[in-house]
C-alpha cells in the first residue's frame, strides 16, 4: 500500500463519519417538517404528561392495519409511539458496542454479554511478516516470536434508571487470554526446546466499568448522550508463567496477556442516534484514557473509537446493522523493568499503538417478553501497527438483555 493510502485512509474515515452525521441530521429535519396528509409525520405531543413522546398524525389507516407485520421499507409504522419506537428490535446500538441508550427512572436492565476476539500473525506497519522474518526485527523477538492470540470476554452488565434522563450502569468481566509462540531456532534458556511452539494462558476477572449515561437532548426522532464512564483496576498485572523456558524461569506475562490496565482510567463518551420509520443511524465517539502509571511503571494505550453505523429494520423483532469503527491507539508510557524487551516484541511499550478500519455485520432479535438477542461480528479492512505486533485477524460478540 502506498504511503499516501497510508495517511489518507484514515482521514478518509473521519470525512465519512462527518457526512453520515450529516445524512443523519438531514434526515431527521425532513421527517418532522414533512406536511403533506400521505406522508409520515411526527408530532410532539403531552397527552400523557411525558415529555417527548411522539405519535403520527393523518388519516392513513394502513397504520392501524399493519402494526407489527413485515415492513421493511417503514411505510406503516407512523402512527407508533415515541416510546414504542424506541422499543423495536434496534434499539441498542450494535453487539460490540455499549454506552447509547438510558432507560426511564426506576427501571433495571441485566446483560450478558460474550466477546471473542482473535489475532493471527505478525505485522509491521501495513505488511504481514512470516514467523522467521519475526525473529529478530528491528532488536526484539531474539528469543521467541507470537504467532497467535485469541481474548475471550465474559461480561455482566447492569443499568439502573435513577432519572429519566440519567442511568447507572456497572460492568465487570472476565477475561481468558491464550497466545500460542514459536522459540527461536538458537534458546539460550533451555537449548532443547529450540524451534519448538508453545502456549500461555491467563485468565481471572479484568477491570471493572462503571458509569452514567446522560441523556442531554430527546428529539421527537433523535437523542444525544453523554456517557461519563471509568474503569478502577481490579485486572491483575503480575502473574507469573514458567511455561516459555520450559520451567527454568518464573517471568511476569508480556503486556497483551495482562487482565488489567493497573490504572484508574476516564471513559468519557458521546453517542447521537436517529430514529426512523425504516431503521436507525447512530455514531458514537468513545475513548479511553488511563490516569497516571501504575505499579509496574507504566500506563497502557490511550484510545479514540470513532462508530457510524446504521440499523435495519424489515420487522419490528428483527434488525439488521452495519458499522464502521475507526481506532486510534498510543504505545504504552513507560516501561516494566521486568519485561527484557529484547526476548518478544509484546514485552515492547513501543509496540502497542496503531490505527484501524473495521467493519461490522450483526443483528439483533426480539423475543418473548422483552428478550434482546443482538449479535455482531467484525473484521479489519485497513490496519497500520506501530512496530511489529499481531495482526487483529476477527471478533465476534453476542448478547442478552432484559429491562424490566
Amino acid at each position: 500500500m502506498s504511503t499516501f493510502w497510508k495517511t489518507k485512509i484514515p482521514q478518509i474515515m473521519v470525512l465519512f463519519f462527518l457526512l453520515t452525521l450529516d445524512f443523519a441530521l438531514s434526515s431527521a429535519a425532513t421527517n418532522n417538517s414533512a406536511n403533506d396528509s400521505n406522508e409520515k409525520r411526527w408530532a410532539v405531543f403531552t397527552g400523557d404528561g411525558h415529555a417527548g413522546d411522539c405519535q403520527c398524525q393523518g388519516d392513513d389507516l394502513r397504520c392501524v392495519q399493519r402494526l407489527g407485520q413485515w415492513d421493511p421499507w417503514g411505510e406503516y409504522r407512523c402512527s407508533y409511539s415515541h416510546e414504542r419506537r424506541h422499543g423495536l428490535a434496534d434499539k441498542h446500538a450494535p453487539a460490540h458496542l455499549m454506552g447509547d441508550h438510558v432507560h426511564d427512572q426506576g427501571e433495571w436492565m441485566v446483560e450478558y454479554k460474550y466477546m471473542s476476539m482473535a489475532m493471527a500473525g505478525n505485522r509491521s506497519g501495513t505488511e504481514n511478516l512470516s514467523t522467521a522474518a519475526a525473529f529478530g526485527f528491528s532488536g526484539t523477538n531474539m528469543l521467541v516470536a507470537p504467532t497467535n492470540m485469541t481474548m475471550e470476554m465474559h461480561m455482566v452488565h447492569v443499568m439502573y434508571g435513577l432519572r429519566d434522563n440519567i442511568t447507572a450502569y456497572l460492568m465487570p468481566t472476565w477475561k481468558s487470554l491464550t497466545m500460542d509462540h514459536m522459540r527461536n531456532s538458537t534458546f539460550m534458556p533451555n537449548p532443547p526446546l529450540a524451534g519448538t511452539p508453545f502456549r500461555t494462558h491467563n485468565s481471572g476477572f479484568g477491570d471493572l466499568v462503571f458509569g452514567a449515561l446522560i441523556r442531554l437532548y430527546e428529539g421527537c426522532d433523535e437523542e444525544l448522550i453523554f456517557n461519563l464512564g471509568m474503569s478502577v483496576p481490579t485486572g491483575d498485572i503480575d502473574r507469573r508463567t514458567t511455561i516459555p523456558t520450559g520451567g527454568m524461569m518464573n517471568q511476569e506475562f508480556p503486556y497483551p496477556m495482562r487482565l488489567g490496565a493497573g490504572t484508574f482510567n476516564a471513559r468519557p463518551g458521546l453517542t447521537y442516534k436517529v430514529y426512523q420509520d425504516h431503521g436507525s443511524f447512530g455514531l458514537q465517539y468513545q475513548t479511553d484514557l488511563p490516569v497516571g502509571t501504575n505499579s509496574e511503571k507504566y500506563s497502557v494505550s490511550t484510545e479514540h473509537r470513532l462508530n457510524a453505523w446504521y440499523s435495519w429494520l424489515p420487522w419490528d423483532n428483527l434488525s439488521f446493522s452495519y458499522r464502521v469503527e475507526s481506532l486510534w491507539k498510543s504505545d504504552y508510557n513507560g516501561a516494566d523493568p521486568d519485561l527484557p524487551p529484547f526476548i518478544i516484541s509484546t514485552n515492547r511499550p513501543d509496540m502497542r499503538g496503531g490505527e484501524w478500519v473495521n467493519f461490522g455485520y450483526g443483528a439483533a432479535l426480539l423475543v418473548g417478553q422483552g428478550h434482546l438477542l443482538n449479535a455482531e461480528f467484525v473484521h479489519p479492512v485497513y490496519q497500520s501497527v506501530n512496530g511489529i505486533q499481531l495482526a487483529n485477524d476477527w471478533s465476534l460478540c453476542v448478547s442478552w438483555s432484559k429491562a424490566f
